[in-house]
């Protein structure tokens, strides 16, 4: 027996030699290299450690698995999505081709491409809200809404940078701070982008607390910062029962294609707030939350495959996401200006920053930069007003641009 000869054909076959002797193998290493930091950020820097820390594992799985031959073995195959993607393949659309071909982190990634894990995050993100803030003072829908001012001037740039129209928009709408959302948008638009585009989306959440209070401080003045606002009104059980049903009512016959994130969203707060369902809130905020966390972070993070991952378009995405955010978070400041203004000066302008999203992290950088310049100052759950009403602003610019180039 050649036990020479046997240890070098396991040396060439085996996924190390692979790295080197394999055509752009390099680029799976260097991907291997970035999950390793992705790890490191999750666990020890702890950013968004809950989803962060299963994406980089996934992109771990999928550049390691990438040299078990391509078949069978293999937990991921990008390219069977993009036989299942392209008009032109016999696979068009073929689940039953999936079915056959698929390891897997693919059966995984179902449940991103049918809009099904996002749908099930924003259940949840329903159930632990509390949407009395925003029934207090109904005036925070604007900031929400001018919170969203970056998804459309990203939008724009990355046309200008020779994006298509669907990629456009799935950039775009990283300004949100919204991860679910951005997921849910790319699946249905720009497939191929999602990798890039959620590190980036959900990256930049976690950077709340270092990239907003730069612009707060630039934007307001010191008279600004201090005001106290009052106590906002108590707002009745049936009010917060209500809400669900008519904002899903309105918005879904508004704008169709929001009906999976803005219905699961309703559905999860209506389970909160009815009062005959608490197990099912429960299990919503809990058990399902968690199950589905864990299946979308493994699947998205398996798309960041060393191919798909390292080129320019990633790093643009990068850019263009920091720029969509910051300058959604100047939009919320613009509009917390102007109700300050209009208001005689009993708003405070920095709970705008909040109509970003990213609830409720968004809302505590308000209260932090408050408490700076004002002890006394409590802003918390006046910012959770525009903070929840970004998550609504958010889904309705997804369906917005689903709209249009769906």
């Amino acid at each position: 027996m050649d036990i020479l000869g046997v240890l070098q054909k396991l040396g060439a076959e085996s996924g190390f030699a692979a790295f080197f002797l394999t055509d752009g193998g390099w680029k799976n290493l260097v991907m291997i290299i970035i999950a390793f930091g992705l790890l490191y950020l999750g666990i020890v820097r702890k950013f968004e450690p809950l989803l962060l820390v299963g994406i980089a594992f996934g992109c771990l799985l999928t550049n390691l698995s990438y040299f078990v031959g391509m078949g069978a073995n293999a937990l991921y195959h990008p390219e069977i999505w993009e036989a299942f993607l392209d008009h032109a393949s016999p696979y068009y659309h073929s689940y039953g081709y999936i079915m056959r071909e698929a390891g897997l982190l693919d059966f995984f990634y179902i449940g991103v491409k049918a809009g099904i894990y996002p749908s099930l995050i924003f259940m949840g993100v329903g159930a632990m809200t509390d949407f009395g803030p925003l029934l207090a003072n109904p005036k925070s829908l604007l900031l929400g809404a001018a919170a969203q001012l970056g998804v459309f001037v990203a939008f724009f740039g990355a046309v200008l940078l020779g994006f298509t129209g669907p990629q456009a928009a799935s950039i775009g709408i990283i300004g949100g701070a919204d991860g679910p959302t951005a997921i849910f948008l790319t699946t249905k638009l720009a497939p191929e982008l999602l990798g890039p585009i959620a590190i980036a989306a959900y990256s930049y959440m976690a950077l709340i607390p270092f990239i907003q209070p730069p612009f707060m401080k630039l934007m307001t003045t010191d008279k600004m910062r201090t005001v106290k606002m009052v106590q906002s009104r108590e707002v009745s059980k049936t009010e917060k029962i209500v809400f669900p049903i008519v904002v899903a009512t309105f918005v879904i016959l508004l704008l169709p294609s929001t009906a999976p994130l803005i219905g699961c969203l309703m559905l999860g707060n209506l389970f909160r707030e009815c009062g005959v369902t608490e197990r099912l809130s429960d299990t919503v905020q809990n058990a399902l939350m968690n199950i589905v966390t864990i299946f979308l972070a493994t699947s998205v993070g398996a798309t960041m495959v060393a191919q798909n991952f390292l080129n320019w378009s990633t790093i643009k995405i990068v850019i263009l996401g920091l720029i969509a955010f910051s300058i959604s978070t100047v939009g919320g400041l613009c509009g917390g200006i102007v109700m300050y203004k209009t208001s005689g000066g009993q708003i405070n302008p920095l709970i705008g920053s909040a109509g970003v999203s990213a609830v409720p992290m968004a809302a505590r950088v308000s209260q932090d930069v408050g408490r700076r310049y004002n002890k006394n100052n409590y802003l918390l759950m006046h910012a959770m007003g525009p903070n929840v009403a970004g998550v609504i602003g958010s889904a309705i610019a997804a369906g917005f641009l689903l709209s249009v180039f769906g």
